[in-house]
């Protein structure tokens, strides 16, 4: 019998090294469907606790059966189609996509060779000009869980045990909404001292000049120890620094899925959300934060002031994303879903 170590059934591309929404979902997805199903991530960076095969090893697959290669980024489908039609391997194509808006002339050339596609929403299905199985995201709820002792975590990774912490986590760009969290952080932090926000994600070359400006603003009301950029993490503190949270933003003007608030949700945090993406139906408005229309400063500090002010509230909401997550997004629904697709795909003639 093949050795699934070596010879899976499933092959799951992440060609980007460094940590992106795509790679995160194949680090916390990939382990989930490997209880199941004989499934390797491959490519470069990949955590050693993530399942994964060397791509060499991928591209000269025996030619003895069919197997699936699931992937999430045009390089990926590329290089899928490099690989069944150059080189000759049994590969079945599976595509997942995330983005709500029009495809290029290229991706859809692309998408046309696929042998199925999943969106990850409906409103992704609605921008894909062939019939698409919708499975959205899930979150692992045993790593995503609130921490048995806040304070002593805080205390751990720096942060004032004392505070009411905001986060928003993320690629640091105008298109996640940073500038309109900052500004709100300006209008609300002079008369609320324990309150603070701390930004995690990288910011690239092209968008120094972006940061710097809202670092200079940040300077200018005498905030730079409240309102902080710590820059990107490790993927295991990033999920740290979800459970110290006391508050969640995501004020992003666009965006394809966006699973941050669901993640800090399943850690008992209430998030604060634009209504892009899958946020809508993410987050119950009201219950377990709030929805707000985007590239709106008004309404975000509005729904920020809410959940600040309002302690009881802000608690009750964190409890109720927890359960919300747990019975409605946890990550074995979606890999059962994509299990159910890649047998599917193996069994065809």
């Amino acid at each position: 019998m093949p050795d699934p170590m070596t010879d899976p059934l499933v092959v799951a591309p992440n060609l980007k090294r460094r940590l992106s929404g795509v790679t995160a979902t194949v680090v916390r997805l990939i382990p989930v469907q490997a209880r199941t199903i004989a499934i390797r991530a491959t490519g470069p960076g990949l955590p050693p606790e993530v399942p994964h095969i060397p791509l060499a090893r991928a591209a000269l697959m025996p030619r003895d059966r069919w197997r699936v290669w699931h992937a999430r980024r045009n390089t990926e489908m590329a290089l899928g189609l490099i690989l069944r039609h150059l080189l000759r391997r049994k590969y079945r194509l599976l595509f997942t996509s995330a983005a709500q808006r029009r495809h290029t002339g290229f991706t859809k050339w692309l998408l046309r060779r696929q042998d199925a596609l999943v969106a990850t929403s409906d409103k992704a299905a609605s921008y894909l000009d062939r019939p698409a199985t919708v499975v959205m995201h899930g979150v692992d709820t045993t790593v995503f869980q609130p921490p048995a002792d806040k304070a002593a975590l805080r205390r751990e990774l720096g942060l004032d045990p004392d505070a009411v912490l905001i986060g928003c986590f993320g690629r640091v760009r105008a298109q996640k909404g940073v500038d309109l969290l900052v500004r709100a952080g300006l209008r609300l932090l002079p008369d609320r001292p324990r309150v603070k926000i701390v930004f995690t994600g990288r910011i690239t070359p092209d968008n120094r000049a972006f940061a710097d400006e809202l670092l200079s603003e940040i300077r200018a009301a005498g905030l730079e120890d409240r309102i902080r950029f710590l820059g990107e993490l490790p993927w295991d503190q990033v999920v740290r620094h979800y459970q110290a949270l006391d508050l969640f933003a995501a004020p992003a003007r666009w965006e394809g899925f966006g699973l941050t608030p669901l993640e800090a949700m399943a850690c008992g945090v209430p998030a604060v959300a634009a209504r892009v993406g899958a946020y809508e139906t993410l987050i119950r408005d009201g219950v377990t934060g709030s929805l707000v229309p985007p590239d709106d400063l008004d309404a975000l500090t509005e729904a920020l002031q809410h959940w600040l002010d309002d302690e009881g509230a802000r608690q009750a909401a964190g409890r109720a994303a927890r359960e919300h997550v747990a019975t409605n997004h946890a990550i074995e629904g979606e890999a059962r879903a994509l299990v159910a697709i890649y047998n599917d795909l193996l069994a065809r003639p």
